[in-house]
């Protein structure tokens, strides 16, 4: 077998991979392909590699409550969820880390998740977020390449520094959450003390059928607090589960944790010449150029009954959506439409809907499935189970289309565009947002992780670091020790 041969990807089935970082799309901006098989395949694959721990955002604590519209948002949507001021619907909302298992220590150096299970009378609405604006990659192509570098060695069944930073340092537009994740930031003091965000760009319609593209951001009012990394090291030994304690003794005691619900919205027609491409989960949208709109308030109020009825098997997809909440070209956005899906039909099995804490219980479910593993609600009892039928049941709403918009172009597999600047919002962040405690933090935080990487890692790394700012380069640089005429030219 000569070399060439030997080191080819394939997919799982042997056919050789033309690209393995960019999916197949409708057009430049076009939403991603199912057809993209390679994509399918590495997902699929990827959603049942644990059995039956989440593969990511293992560990995690829940809680029950509600949210209330306090401002009328009903000119940008028709969600009936926010169509009175004052309505409040049911909620339970689950706090995570990401990269580690189940024991992870609660305030290990990860992303938090913040997710939102919305129980409406459309049906379950799922927002499934992080503690952070931006994420690492922006290709759902890559996402199980990222999370194995997160993980344990294949050999060693140790956390590798070498393949968290090699992956980091070779994706440069990572340096934007990396820049968030190694501040403070990325060690909040409890889930309580911390915003959730979205993340992605979503769309949002209204009742007479006008698009707006929106951002969601929920701002603790309890107000920001983090750990440094030295409380964070300590706790992780003295008291490793100090988030979920926090929480639950908080609302034991007869407490509630609140959030405000803001939101970003862009008008659809402003979308196409924005400096930023939107639909690019490592960029914010300034707040200069798209201010926040208060939406309402998260009430957590009441902890589960039963940590693994609820918590453990609390099922949240974001293509759980409701009327006049549509998802959007987001690359990443469009692979957790399939993948989160996917990996609860594993995790769960195909009735984990049926479960009490998934159950749409405000909707009635009128599909048409049936059977399958621990089908436990009737089974919809003797319906016919196909459509059209002559009873007239599974009757559809051509009220409820999704919001059109055009797709042009070549389907093939686009590197991003638009403009193609990794380094101008983290440069921002440090530069301008950081104050000089906050950096000094942060490169005391990058240099403690990054010692532990392989010499050419660590100044690839630092290259990627010198382009966001000189001088954020050239600290890291010396605290690792490099020679003072060290190039920081990058060389992928």
């Amino acid at each position: 077998m000569d070399s060439s041969v030997k080191h080819q990807m394939t997919t799982s089935h042997g056919a050789p991979v033309d690209d393995n970082e960019n999916s197949l799309t409708a057009g430049e901006y076009g939403p991603v392909l199912i057809q993209d098989f390679h994509l399918i395949d590495k997902l699929a694959h990827f959603d049942r590699q644990r059995i039956p721990e989440r593969v990511v955002h293992a560990k995690g604590a829940g809680a029950h409550g509600y949210f209330e519209v306090t401002k009328d948002v009903t000119k940008w949507t028709k969600a009936k969820l926010f169509n009175t001021v004052g309505k409040k619907t049911p909620l339970f909302a689950r706090f995570s880390t990401v990269g580690g298992e189940k024991g992870t220590a609660d305030t290990e150096r990860d992303p938090r998740g913040f997710a939102i299970k919305f129980y409406t009378e459309d049906g379950i609405y799922d927002l499934v977020g992080n503690n952070t604006p931006v994420f690492f990659i922006r290709d759902p192509l890559k996402f199980p390449d990222f999370i194995h570098t997160q993980k344990r060695n294949p050999q060693s069944n140790l956390k590798d520094p070498n393949a968290y930073w090699d992956f980091l340092s070779l994706h440069p537009e990572s340096v934007h959450q990396v820049t968030i994740l190694f501040s403070d930031r990325g060690t909040p003091d409890g889930f309580r003390h911390m915003d959730g965000f979205g993340s992605h760009t979503f769309k949002w319609v209204n009742d007479k059928g006008e698009a707006f593209f929106i951002k969601y951001r929920f701002k603790t009012d309890a107000g920001i607090k983090n750990l440094t990394d030295e409380e964070a090291k300590k706790l992780k030994g003295e008291d490793p589960d100090y988030a979920t304690r926090d929480l639950f003794e908080h609302l034991a005691s007869g407490k509630e944790a609140t959030w405000t619900l803001k939101v970003q919205v862009m008008p659809e027609a402003e979308a196409a010449n924005y400096k930023w491409n939107i639909f690019d989960v490592t960029k914010v949208w300034p707040h200069k150029d798209y201010p926040e709109h208060e939406v309402g308030k998260m009430v957590l109020n009441r902890n589960p009954e039963n940590y693994f009825a609820e918590t453990e098997q609390v099922a949240f997809s974001p293509a759980h959506m409701v009327p006049g909440i549509e998802p959007t070209p987001d690359k990443m956005l469009q692979g957790r439409l399939f993948s989160y899906t996917d990996t609860h039909m594993h995790r769960l099995g195909p009735n984990h809907m049926q479960i009490p804490i998934n159950c749409p219980y405000k909707a009635f479910v009128n599909n048409g499935m049936r059977d399958g593993f621990m089908s436990v609600t009737g089974n919809q009892g003797s319906k016919p189970n196909y459509e059209p039928n002559s009873e007239g049941e599974y009757q559809y709403d051509k009220k409820y289309s999704t919001h059109p918009y055009e797709v042009t172009g070549k389907v093939m597999r686009y590197e991003f565009k638009h403009p193609n600047d990794d380094f101008a919002q983290p440069r921002a962040l440090y530069r301008d947002v950081m104050t000089d405690k906050d950096r000094d933090h942060l490169i005391h935080n990058i240099v403690g992780h990054l010692c532990n990487a392989k010499k050419h890692i660590q100044e690839r790394q630092v290259r990627v670091f010198y382009m966001c700012d000189p001088e954020y380069g050239k600290r890291v640089a010396e605290g690792l020790g490099f020679s003072k005429d060290f190039d920081f030219t990058y060389k992928k």
